[in-house]
């Protein structure tokens, strides 16, 4: 492709060579580009992609975009000034790929939690239907039956474009993918055209990235206020900020609630630990997932379906069958009785709704015992607030290791134990090795006890001074009910 076409849509200030010239590759890591590549120079949150020029031109580059002052000196090279590297590396990357996004149906879903499974269940469902679908999630990618795997909850343009470029070549008429609020604000999504935009729920997360909450607000708010005229947005309106991602859209606009009156409403009749008894639009069925969080997951699926055309009776029918997504809600049963439940909680506010649902479904003679770290190299300001939630369910907390990352799991664990009460202390067990600490949650618990153990959910790997040594608390838990239990 030449330079010309990939520059489509592309803001650019100043151009210096032949826009003429033909393009082999395109690249924004300096180490992978090729001869005859183009370059974006981007300023990321670890490298600025400027201080490399010399070293692609040197490697073969034959255009280098750009957004900051540099020496445009070389002859053979085609300099390209725009307004915003991040953002014309994800028009740049469409184009290449020849606008796959605009080719299917691309949803995407964001909000603090809930975005794994309602992506997830959604390229379920539509599989279900019939259709050949696309994922793009925290867990995996997928192209139909075929996995893809995941470093990030959003990939860089790059990748999202050949993703879907390579859903296109497959046959797939939609595609489900999480935005998270770091690929918003770093461009990720520019040049893609959404179909539709769901609006799961907003709390304190992600402050170590955005600083405030506001700023974080404004993120997710981003992608609501750049969809198209011919897309929908769809929004949880009993959420404080539900209505705020409506503002600014063109989008057709939808609300779903469990509380307030909306476009799409539902009410849980019946919550057990093996599933929901819920009415959607006064319609009644099972469900086999659990929780007031997950039935608005449930409500944002069915409303989805039904603005993309899905008759209703069939979509509740279909949803019935769905189950929980890999380390979500995830729950194990041993042969004394006792349960274990995995799931991904790693905010405040999304063990309380676990914890919540948990104790609600609790005897009084049942205990709850929780094992949760917090993440290294994260927000700090939720660690207190964790371990607080926590024990306000809990009977017992255990406190471990997340992904420690280039922290010090001990300060970590401490950081947490900074929100406990002095009347709760003797609630509290502290084991820095988060096997150990899954053993002994194991050993300390009883026929009708349940047992979380919330933050790392469907990931295998313990993330430790750059190295992701294995590590799978499922299997673990598999391994102890062989054995003991």
């Amino acid at each position: 492709m030449n330079l010309n076409s990939l520059l489509k849509n592309v803001q650019v200030i100043e151009l210096v060579g032949n826009t003429e010239i033909v393009i082999s590759m395109i690249s924004f890591d300096s180490r992978k580009i090729e001869n005859g590549g183009l370059f974006v120079a981007t300023n990321g949150t670890q490298v600025n992609g400027h201080h490399y020029i010399n070293q692609v031109i040197a490697l073969g580059a034959s255009v280098i975009i750009y957004d900051e002052d540099i020496e445009t000196n070389c002859s053979t090279i085609v300099y390209v000034r725009v307004l915003n590297t991040l953002e014309a590396l994800g028009q740049i990357a469409s184009n290449y790929y020849e606008n796959p996004s605009s080719k299917l149906q691309l949803i995407g879903v964001t909000g603090t939690n809930g975005k794994t499974t309602i992506t997830t269940l959604l390229f379920n469902l539509f599989t279900a239907f019939g259709y050949k679908v696309g994922l793009i999630s925290t867990i995996h990618n997928k192209i139909n039956a075929k996995e893809i795997p995941s470093t990030h909850t959003t990939p860089d343009a790059l990748k999202i474009n050949e993703l879907l470029s390579q859903m296109i070549k497959a046959g797939c008429a939609y595609c489900f993918m999480e935005v998270s609020s770091h690929s918003i604000i770093q461009h990720r999504i520019s040049g893609l055209t959404f179909r539709g935009g769901i609006f799961s729920n907003i709390t304190h997360e992600h402050l170590d990235y955005h600083k405030t909450f506001d700023e974080y607000i404004k993120a997710k708010k981003m992608f609501f206020d750049n969809l198209p005229l011919s897309a929908f947005a769809l929004t949880n309106i009993d959420d404080s900020k539900g209505k705020v991602m409506l503002q600014n859209t063109k989008a057709l606009q939808f609300t779903y609630a469990l509380h307030r009156s909306a476009d799409y409403k539902a009410k849980i009749l019946e919550n057990q630990l093996d599933g929901m008894l819920m009415n959607i639009e006064g319609i009644d069925s099972w469900y086999r997932l659990v929780g007031r969080f997950n039935a608005y997951n449930l409500l944002a699926i069915y409303a989805s379906a039904v603005i993309l055309g899905e008759e209703k009776n069939r979509t509740i029918m279909e949803m019935s069958n769905l189950q929980s997504v890999e380390g979500r809600f995830e729950v194990l049963t041993s042969r004394s009785g006792i349960k274990v439940i995995i799931d991904y909680a790693h905010t405040p506010d999304a063990l309380k709704n676990v914890l919540a649902t948990i104790r609600s479904l609790c005897n009084k003679d049942e205990k709850i015992i929780t094992v949760v770290g917090a993440g290294g190299n994260r927000d700090i300001s939720k660690r207190p607030k964790m371990a607080t939630t926590t024990l306000i369910y809990s009977d017992l907390m255990i406190l471990t290791s997340d992904n420690p990352r280039f922290e010090d799991p001990e300060l970590i664990i401490s950081n947490m134990y900074d929100g406990v009460m002095k009347s709760d202390q003797k609630k509290i067990l502290r084991i820095t090795d988060r096997k150990e600490a899954i053993i002994k949650a194991c050993e300390l618990a009883k026929s009708g006890d349940i047992i979380l153990i919330a933050g790392k959910g469907h990931e295998k790997y313990q993330e430790i001074k750059g190295v992701k040594y294995p590590l799978d608390d499922k299997k673990i838990v598999n391994e102890i009910f062989l054995t003991k239990m």
